[in-house]
């Protein structure tokens, strides 16, 4: 009886198990964006300047304008025939959508903001994601007399070589490093040395 017990415990164990695993690998899910880009091409990329537009480029037709402000600032003045992905929604799925119709397209996708900074995030974030035509607008846009004003942004310059210092990382981390010789050191034959007991003294009165 203790032994038919148990064997139903065990059934009843496994079925639940097999329940579990299944609703796990139905419920199951592939991430809609995955890295496609691992950080040595990142860094490779944000090392040259081939991804910046400025205000005299803009002009081309053939460039996709997305403005990454929030909508109060995108409809208070936006550039002509820009379309607002607000930063913090350009993976959601319309956003997603426009960005894969373009890329489909081979438009240039090209990030402004209120400054080039603003775009800084999102267009490393779409890089890594695979999108090779997104490009940076490095243009600054404010307001006068609720007219938007846009001119070039300035960009800093570094005084250190960071291309220079990247490309001697990456060289260094692709060489293989050699074995430290290890020293050894053979521990000292210690030799203890017996005090001779003193000899009671002789004699006396």
């Amino acid at each position: 009886m203790k032994e038919l017990e148990k064997t139903k415990r065990i059934s009843i164990a496994a079925v639940i198990t097999i329940l579990v695993v299944l609703i796990a690998v139905l419920s199951y899910k592939k991430p809609k964006h995955l890295y496609a880009n691992n950080t040595k091409s990142t860094l490779e990329t944000i090392t040259n300047n081939n991804y910046f537009v400025t205000l005299e480029d803009l002009k081309d037709e053939n460039l996709a304008l997305i403005d990454v402000r929030n909508q109060f600032e995108f409809e208070k003045g936006h550039l002509e025939n820009a379309i607002n992905i607000y930063t913090p929604e350009i993976l959601n799925e319309e956003n997603s959508k426009i960005l894969n119709n373009l890329k489909a397209a081979n438009q240039t996708i090209v990030l402004y903001g209120s400054n080039t900074n603003d775009v800084t995030v999102p267009f490393l974030l779409l890089n890594q994601l695979g999108y090779s035509n997104v490009k940076m607008a490095t243009i600054k846009n404010s307001y006068y007399q609720n007219q938007l004003i846009t001119i070039n942004d300035t960009i800093e310059k570094s005084i250190a070589d960071i291309k220079g210092f990247i490309d001697e990382s990456i060289k260094k981390a692709s060489v293989e490093s050699k074995p430290i010789p290890v020293k050894v050191v053979t521990p000292k034959k210690i030799i203890t040395i017996q005090k001779k007991k003193k000899k009671p003294a002789e004699g006396g009165c």
